[in-house]
């Protein structure tokens, strides 16, 4: 649905003919159409430049070994995933471009123009791995009759929860992964079916037939970036991405202008997020003395008294593209809606989320003097606030709308059974109807914000948090529970390009402490928190002279940390010939082994990580070892260097030290779950026996030093969480709102999430992170005041008697009984209130209601089901 209309100069009469113009003529009353534009050439004075020019795709047709454009059924990754969406070429269903008939076997073939020296692309493109899996479910779901396979080099879904989706794949979805680089790719000219010939890993050559192959495409720089290199004055790197520097992963060479997303390398979706709300930290640090001096308010028309009118109701039912409409009859459901008391218009729209339907309700509204609205659609988790800026647009007041989940609740679930999913549409819409009818404009509230900051935890990611708020001019607390700052960061000694992080430690806890907007306190305790968005209050306790102190503050930022794995496997303990990458990192900065025992290296991999008990991929262990390895072999050449892997996991531009440990003689060999290394003890000599899956065979490595990759495991976050009311996920860290789009928010308002509290990862990712929080948690803190949703808990003082239920059931501590001139009486706290309902359920005297929830509201949606 495009936002506007675009005119081809090539067909246009004007433009060819001197000639027509009508459309000129026919858009009169707007005037957006000027044939006559000239180009010019606009001048704007910044502070701060943030480039996000985005990425190429990878040309397909440049594998022409793989026979796109060629082949009718072989396309590439972008293509499949339009062909799965509701709007694309086939609706939703999984078809053959070759005659449209469904395919029974489909083939993805990863790494299509990523590691791949011949194109100069030696890079991995981040993200392949994971959006092939993700559209292999994807069709499984449309058709779960599929068979899907994944041919690769490495799977790497080295993100958050991705190794859970990537088991999860396999285990529910039966889809298959073979460790294989296709020789040849062919077709059959019966059916235009696709043949790949590949060996496998235990060397059997194979031939397979598939009716669709689609090719994972990688991630290429953005056209005319040395232009834009030109004119910005930025350096790029060997392969056309910004160049940038790992303790400073936004920013460019030039002061004041700043990266982020794939243009400063691959990376997904919530890598980019993080790092775009990063750059505008450093932005915001730039800018802060004259914050604000060029914002403009939105304006709104002025909101219409309805409290005296009969409901005069609107509704809109979303087609979702075949999302609902393929599954649901929309007709009947809007015809149905459309003729119940109090419905003044009913319609429907392909996409209610688009542009134009957002420009269509607002005339409906005013031209059927509609003063309520239900729109029948998918979910109000992320569309809600978009129709109630629509109606707050129209003159209506935002809470005077009712969101029916026709899609989530009812399509998706019920896609087999169209006749069953119609019905419970129009119970759904007759549900939101009765309650529509009873709704009733809201009041919203502002509360001031205390604008200060508080970040829990003093290393790398909290320290660069705490200087990133007060370099956008906000007062900072930061407790560190430890008697020095640095975290992690105190025992890493140099980066995978070999540079001093110790040096970059000194400077960044040097400028912490000695900026006069931190206040730090080391060996400090948390004991308690209280308080909401804008006004919270901690108390800590220093170990040092056992005093406690209160600290109001705004808002939190939680940056506690994780820690290394102490391995119970592989003798580690037991032998002196097994440590781990941290120890024996130590022991190469600090000169404490001798090449002589560097003679023979074993390293494995994935120790305590993508296991039963930790399914997840710690995410720097293969980096950690191939920065170690390349170590040991600068101080002894002659090292035999042996890393045993499951997958080596050198995303994006790190991919180039993979190359580079292979190029100097370090030997990688592969193993699986079935085949573990074994590794056992003979007096002071330790041997490892393992199954080399390409040689097929066994075979014993007799190593003077083994070196396990340990996994990163959580600290102690319960007691963060239980303070905070935050949660944790099943693998131990904290849980963002938002996987990709907010990435470094916690659903609970106020409070922000960064480093490897949030999850593994290394020290560019940690920092930019850092930087977002510090973005997020500076919105409140510059505007003054939040507002709060009116969907909160309201006390009727003359039927509350002041028993305290709702305050000791209230998980937000929302509710606070207090004397009052009457005697005691509960009052809520809007700003943290959440609007869950549960003091409202258990209130034994019925005074406590729920914005937009009220008793009437609801029993009016139970009467309407029950009635039927």
């Amino acid at each position: 649905m495009p936002a506007a209309y675009v005119i081809d100069p090539t067909k246009c009469l004007y433009y060819v003919k001197n000639e027509c113009r009508q459309c000129e003529q026919a858009c009169k009353e707007l005037k957006a159409i000027k044939l006559d534009m000239a180009e010019e050439e606009i001048l704007f004075d910044v502070g701060a430049v943030i480039l996000a020019p985005g990425f190429n795709e990878f040309n397909a047709k440049l594998k022409v070994d793989y026979g796109y454009g060629n082949f009718e059924n072989v396309v590439t990754s972008v293509e499949f995933e339009r062909m799965l969406s509701a709007s694309g070429p086939f609706q939703g269903e999984v078809k053959k471009p070759f005659d449209s008939a469904h395919p029974k076997r489909i083939a993805f073939l990863q790494c299509v123009g990523s590691r791949d020296l011949k194109y100069k692309n030696s890079f991995c493109s981040s993200v392949c791995c994971t959006y092939a899996i993700k559209e292999a479910i994807v069709a499984k779901e449309h058709d779960p009759e599929l068979e899907i396979t994944i041919f690769y080099m490495d799977i790497r879904t080295h993100g958050k929860n991705f190794e859970s989706f990537y088991i999860r794949a396999q285990e529910e979805f039966g889809i298959h992964f073979v460790r294989s680089k296709i020789a040849k790719v062919k077709q059959n000219h019966d059916n235009k079916n696709i043949i790949l010939d590949y060996v496998t890993e235990s060397g059997v050559h194979k031939s397979e037939e598939y009716d669709l192959l689609v090719l994972s495409i990688g991630l290429e720089p953005p056209e005319d970036v040395n232009k834009l290199a030109k004119n910005t004055g930025i350096y790029l790197d060997s392969y056309g991405f910004s160049r940038t520097h790992d303790f400073t992963p936004t920013r460019t060479n030039r002061d004041g202008v700043f990266v982020a997303g794939a243009f400063q390398g691959p990376k997904d979706i919530p890598e980019s997020v993080t790092q775009a709300t990063g750059s505008v930290a450093l932005a915001s640090g730039l800018l802060s003395e004259v914050r604000g001096s060029l914002s403009r308010k939105k304006e709104y028309p002025e909101e219409m008294d309805v409290s005296q009118e009969d409901a005069r109701i609107g509704v809109l039912v979303c087609h979702c593209g075949i999302n609902i409409a393929g599954v649901a009859k929309i007709d009947d459901i809007r015809d149905y809606a459309g003729k119940f008391p109090g419905v003044a218009h009913a319609w429907d729209e392909i996409y209610a989320c688009s542009q134009d339907a957002q420009q269509k309700i607002k005339e409906v509204i005013r031209e059927h003097k509609l003063n309520r609205l239900v729109i029948a659609a998918c979910t109000p988790r992320t569309h809600e606030p978009l129709f109630q800026d629509t109606l707050r647009e129209a003159g209506l007041n935002r809470n005077l709308f009712e969101f029916v989940n026709i899609r989530d609740q009812n399509t998706w679930v019920h896609k087999d059974f169209p006749d069953v999913a119609t019905e419970k549409a129009r119970d759904l819409v007759r549900m939101g109807l009765a309650k529509a009818s009873k709704l009733v404009s809201l009041k919203e509230e502002t509360v001031d914000v205390i604008q200060k900051g508080l970040v829990i935890g003093g290393g790398l990611a909290g320290m660069t948090a705490a200087l990133s708020l007060a370099e956008q001019g906000f007062l900072c607390y930061l407790i560190e529970k430890e008697s020095e700052l640095g975290g992690n960061l105190r025992h890493i000694h140099y980066a995978l390009n070999g540079e001093s992080t110790h040096e970059f430690m000194a400077r960044l806890v040097k400028d912490v402490e000695e900026n006069s907007k931190i206040k730090v306190y080391k060996s400090t305790d948390i004991r308690d928190i209280k308080g909401y968005i804008g006004n919270f209050n901690t108390i800590v306790k220093s170990r040092e002279g056992e005093t406690e102190e209160t600290l109001d503050h705004g808002v939190i930022v939680v940056a506690t940390g994780a820690s290394e794995y102490k391995p119970e496997e592989y003798l580690y303990g037991k032998s002196d010939k097994v440590i781990t990458q941290r120890e024996i990192e130590e022991k190469l900065a600090n000169g404490r082994i001798a090449p002589s025992e560097l003679k023979n290296v074993v390293m494995i991999q994935c120790v305590g990580s993508r296991t039963k008990d930790r399914p997840y991929c710690s995410k720097i262990c293969c980096s950690q070892a191939i920065k170690n390895a390349l170590k040991i072999k600068k101080v002894n050449p002659d090292a035999n260097i042996y890393i045993l892997n499951k997958d080596i996991r050198t995303y994006g531009l790190k991919e180039e030290f993979y190359l580079k440990a292979r190029d100097k003689g370090v030997i990688f060999i592969h193993y699986d779950d079935e085949n573990m290394p074994l590794v056992t003890q003979d007096g002071k000599n330790i041997s490892i026996e393992i199954v080399d899956s390409v040689l097929d065979d066994k075979f014993i490595l007799e190593p003077t030093l083994l070196v396990l990759s340990a996994a990163v495991i959580p600290g102690n976050n319960d007691e963060v969480s239980k303070l905070l009311k935050i949660p944790i996920n099943d693998d131990g860290f904290f849980m963002e709102a938002h996987a990709k789009l907010r990435p470094v928010d916690f659903a609970t308002d106020g409070i922000f999430l960064c480093g490897l509290a949030h999850s593994p990862k290394p020290i560019e990712e940690s920092i930019a992170q850092a930087q977002a929080a510090a973005a997020r948690a500076a919105i409140p803190l510059a505007r003054g005041y939040v507002v709060v949703e009116p969907i909160v808990s309201v006390v009727d003082e003359e039927k509350c008697f002041g028993c305290g239920i709702c305050e000791y059931l209230c998980p937000y501590g929302s509710i606070r009984v207090i004397e009052t001139p009457v005697g005691k009486r509960a009052r809520s706290i809007a700003a943290s209130c959440k609007g869950c309902g549960i003091c409202s359920a258990r209130c034994p005297r019925e005074a406590i209601t729920m914005g937009r929830f009220t008793t009437e509201q609801i029993m009016a949606q139970i009467d309407a089901i029950v009635e039927n």
